[in-house]
């Protein structure tokens, strides 16, 4: 008999087809989101389930689905999945790293110069009929080009990031928990400096580093009064690692420039304060969404799954030490 598996979300045609040769597959392809209790049902009789990072795998539901074997994420982030409580029950767990690296970079450089030269702020004021012709000192933005750059976390992402920035010739700095090799920095003409001297130094500075209780907050008040007031916030990673309160109250009072956001706090609820302020981009969480890219993840999620239900080695095994039965 075929592993049943759950797919949690509305996928392409050619994953589903590839999961139907090895498996038994219940699909949400009406793409309405599974909450606690639907999902659990959904999910008890079943050997995998490939999931988004709308849903939450944490050791109540899994104490529900002791078939499950293996949880293969459609993200590269996997901070909806308790990865000790999976462990604990041998439950294998994967993402889909790689894929997404340069959409994602081009997201953030999109958020970056959007925010710069106050696209969508402008674009809402010619659509109003608010251009009524050139003056010199209209609606000025920022420069892009010789500025610096400051990426926290020096990642994947974070590096397709600074690489982009040597046609910009911006000068970059970055700050990651491990140092990178000499020959990266190298290769991205990049200098290591501490967390706080980034902040300093950077008229615009790009997040690029995974939620978790450590990075909660990372940015808050403090950090951002360390920004120069002429800098521009950009977060294209996830929601949470910015206190967003505090960054509307920044926007608000001019503590920094201006920021571009594609993830926030208990998203899709947003913080209606950022509705009512023109210095800012927000976008509704697109980094990977390009449809070659979201292609990929899928299938490769849809990989990872199949190999673990095959007996082998899911190529992207986030807990390698689990026991598996």
């Amino acid at each position: 008999m075929k592993p049943k598996v759950l797919v949690t979300r509305e996928v392409f045609d050619e994953t589903l087809a590839f999961l139907a040769q090895h498996c038994e597959v219940d699909s949400n392809q009406e793409d309405r989101a599974l909450v606690s209790e639907a999902f659990a049902h959904r999910l008890q009789d079943r050997d995998g389930v490939m999931c988004a990072l709308t849903d939450r795998i944490d050791d109540k539901l899994l104490t529900r689905c002791p078939k499950l074997r293996i949880v293969a994420n459609i993200a590269v982030g996997y901070n909806n999945i308790d990865l000790a409580a999976c462990t604990a029950r041998g439950v294998m767990a994967t993402n889909t790293p790689g894929v997404l690296d340069d959409s994602t970079a081009d997201l953030a450089w999109a958020l970056l110069l959007g925010a710069a030269r106050r696209l969508t702020e402008l674009e809402r004021r010619v659509r109003a009929g608010e251009w009524t012709g050139w003056r010199l000192k209209q609606w000025l933005g920022v420069d892009v080009h010789h500025a610096t750059l400051g990426i926290l976390g020096m990642g994947r992402i974070g590096q397709a990031i600074a690489r982009r920035a040597a046609g910009f010739e911006m000068k970059v700095l970055y700050h990651n928990r491990t140092r990178v090799a000499p020959d990266v920095e190298k290769q991205l003409n990049a200098a290591f400096v501490t967390r706080d001297e980034l902040l300093r130094q950077s008229d615009f500075v790009i997040l690029q580093v995974p939620y978790s209780p450590e990075t909660h907050h990372l940015i808050g008040a403090r950090e951002l009064k360390l920004m120069k007031p002429t800098a521009i916030l950009i977060n294209s990673t996830r929601g949470g690692v910015v206190d967003d309160a505090a960054l509307v109250a920044a926007l608000r009072s001019g503590v920094i420039r201006a920021a571009g956001l594609d993830v926030f706090e208990n998203e899709p609820r947003l913080n209606p304060e950022f509705l009512r302020l023109d210095n800012v981009v927000l976008m509704p969480h697109i980094g990977s969404s390009t449809e070659a890219t979201r292609r990929a993840m899928a299938m490769t999620a849809a990989r990872n799954l199949v190999a673990a239900l095959s007996g082998g080695k899911p190529p992207n095994l986030l807990n390698p030490g689990v026991k598996r039965g």
